[in-house]
């Protein structure tokens, strides 16, 4: 992902206004006595998830970690969910090189007009173009947060969804080529191609991104394009968080604007929000590893969309 900072002040003071209409007339925000039951989040089994992607080594397109992931993960949620697809494509780079990539697709109760998506990358940057020390920046990104994250908690979220079925259909979409670069226009290759390339008719109720969602010391503001493209769904995702008691990691104030794989699918007309901490200290460096990471966020963004989801959306 690219940070892109800038002034938030109008789109601050949009979200602020629409929090406070937020009491009643917003789908999701229903008191917790009414949610359906649902099963506990599990860190423990998400953080194994977490270290078993590091340890695959850097999973970076035409590498065999690469591949060895894309297996894994496809095992995986052939075991759980109700339909599998992968998407398989090719992207030509600006430097002329050709990338093989698969995103992968599973659906839960695909029979459901009543939908939502939730996605993450799965793969991880080639360079730490980010790294303190300029000796390290040629050498593979672990990937640990930034990639292994958002797949740790997805696959957990699979596994609850096939021991108790969700009250909707769930899909979960994990992009390829996300962080490739160096550039933008090498980055969010999976999720522009899924983007141009909708199942026919797909149009879920909205998504919602994870990326980088293990940092030992979390902080998800509400991202600035999130708002921009979707505030209801951010407004009820941040609202379902407070619920929790989560306020504090989920501050009810706008972040920067990030351009991720949220972009593209909003373009296409699927609103879709990213929760993503971008203060994490070890971004797109060899530190990011999984003792720079936390079961314990993984739980507590784990919680936030299996609560959003058990409501039914």
């Amino acid at each position: 992902m690219n940070s892109l900072l800038g002034s938030v002040l109008v789109a601050l003071l949009g979200f602020m206004v629409a929090c406070q209409n937020a009491g009643g007339d917003v789908p999701g925000t229903e008191s917790l006595a009414q949610r359906a039951e649902r099963p506990s989040f599990r860190a423990a089994e998400a953080f194994a998830h977490l270290e078993r992607q590091v340890a695959f080594g850097p999973r970076v397109p035409g590498t065999a970690g690469h591949g060895a992931q894309l297996e894994w993960m496809r095992q995986f949620l052939d075991e759980r969910a109700d339909t599998v697809i992968e998407q398989p494509f090719t992207h030509r780079t600006a430097a002329g090189d050709v990338l093989r990539m698969t995103n992968v697709f599973a659906r839960f109760r695909p029979e459901a007009t009543r939908r939502i998506l939730l996605l993450a990358h799965w793969d991880t940057r080639p360079a730490a173009d980010q790294d303190p020390d300029p000796a390290n920046r040629r050498l593979p990104v672990p990937g640990a947060n930034d990639g292994a994250s958002g797949v740790a908690v997805l696959l957990e979220l699979a596994d609850m969804f096939a021991r108790q079925l969700p009250p909707i259909g769930v899909d979960i979409l994990l992009t390829d080529g996300e962080d490739y670069g160096p550039d933008t226009e090498d980055m969010f290759l999976g999720a522009r191609y899924f983007a141009a390339n909708l199942p026919g008719g797909y149009r879920p109720l909205y998504g919602v991104l994870l990326d980088m969602v293990a940092n030992r010391n979390p902080r998800f503001p509400i991202e600035g394009y999130s708002n921009r493209y979707a505030p209801d769904v951010a407004r009820r995702v941040w609202e379902v968080a407070r619920q929790l008691g989560y306020a504090d990691v989920f501050p009810a104030q706008v972040g920067p604007t990030v351009q991720d794989d949220h972009v593209p699918l909003n373009q296409a007309g699927i609103r879709t929000i990213n929760i993503i901490d971008m203060e994490y200290p070890y971004w797109h460096t060899v530190r990011d590893v999984p003792e720079n990471t936390s079961p314990e966020t993984l739980r507590i963004v784990g919680e936030v969309v299996a609560e959003l989801v058990y409501r039914g959306g």
